[in-house]
């Protein structure tokens, strides 16, 4: 069957459509992607401001009318972090299904990281045994970890890169001092809230790294390799990421672009993503971390085609 799933998060509203059945891998067929930096709509009491709203409506019409196009059997929809902590969350969903058709689930920031972990343990299977998984969206950070398809201990973390950038980075590029500012905030937000939830879960077998933030900084700063079924196998060490976080502060959002595996929807964010991600590493005391190219889109698939 074609299905689409629509992700409606801190930076963007993403379509992808795939063709699956239960059992199989599913294939991708088609996409559409709209860049919103939702981050920048929220007014000082919490609230997603007029321009934002009209904003994700449009995404989300054209995003409908692009799956109306290819033929989908079912629309898979979903919010994250942006919605679901914005103080007029509510009206802004009932807006959008009075305009667009579509009633969006908003998944809870733990629901995020037991969807992603399922995609990372399908992917990699069960032979690989203990998982640490670090997931950077826009919004929030989701640390999981377990030998099953459903994570012993799930935390969700309010330093997504977009959500930093805004908050630490008033200037573009950073100042060596408010780089400085979001590492200690980061660890501090970290050990309070998510190390202590981990102790006894390891060792672990692998450690994974999902979404385009990583991703990217993979392909910047990692290594990648061909595995033995031809697919792109990418790993990053935390050294080589160290490296390049006060190169990547020292260049605007224009010149970051340029740079191998920096797209320009992430460009804005991502030296406050790779600052996140060095802290997470650091205090799990991580060396290297394996990049999967499955993430929360992928574990919704599955789930969905598991209730079939």
């Amino acid at each position: 069957m074609r299905l689409g799933v629509l992700d409606v998060g801190s930076n963007t509203v993403h379509l992808v459509v795939v063709d699956a059945h239960p059992g199989a891998r599913p294939v991708p067929a088609a996409e559409h992607k709209s860049v919103l930096r939702l981050m920048r709509y929220l007014q000082p009491d919490g609230a997603i401001s007029e321009e934002g709203v009209a904003a994700i409506v449009a995404a989300i019409a054209d995003a409908v009318a692009v799956a109306e196009r290819e033929g989908i059997k079912e629309l898979l929809p979903m919010a994250t972090s942006a919605l679901r902590e914005a103080a007029n969350g509510e009206s802004v969903l009932a807006r959008i299904q009075e305009e667009t058709g579509v009633e969006l689930r908003v998944l809870s920031g733990a629901d995020e990281g037991r969807l992603t972990f399922l995609a990372i343990r399908r992917w990699f299977g069960w032979s690989s045994g203990n998982i640490l998984l670090f997931d950077i969206g826009g919004g929030s950070l989701e640390i999981t970890a377990g030998r099953d398809e459903i994570p012993e201990v799930a935390v969700s973390l309010p330093l997504g890169a977009g959500r930093t950038t805004v908050q630490f980075f008033p200037t573009d590029p950073p100042t060596p001092e408010q780089m400085l500012e979001l590492r200690a905030h980061s660890r501090q937000v970290m050990r309070a809230d998510a190390l202590p939830l981990f102790e006894g879960t390891g060792p672990y077998d692998h450690v994974v790294g999902s979404s385009k933030t990583i991703r990217s900084l993979a392909r910047l700063a990692g290594s990648t390799s061909v595995g033995a079924a031809g697919e792109e196998r990418m790993t990053l060490k935390r050294a080589e990421l160290k490296d390049w976080i006060p190169r990547l502060g020292q260049l605007d959002a224009s010149a970051r672009q340029l740079l191998p595996g920096i797209t320009p929807d992430r460009t804005f964010q991502i030296v406050g993503g790779a600052i996140v991600l060095h802290s997470v590493m650091k205090l799990y005391d991580v060396e290297e971390l394996e990049v999967s190219p499955w993430a929360l889109r992928e574990g919704i698939l599955l789930r969905y085609l598991d209730s079939l």
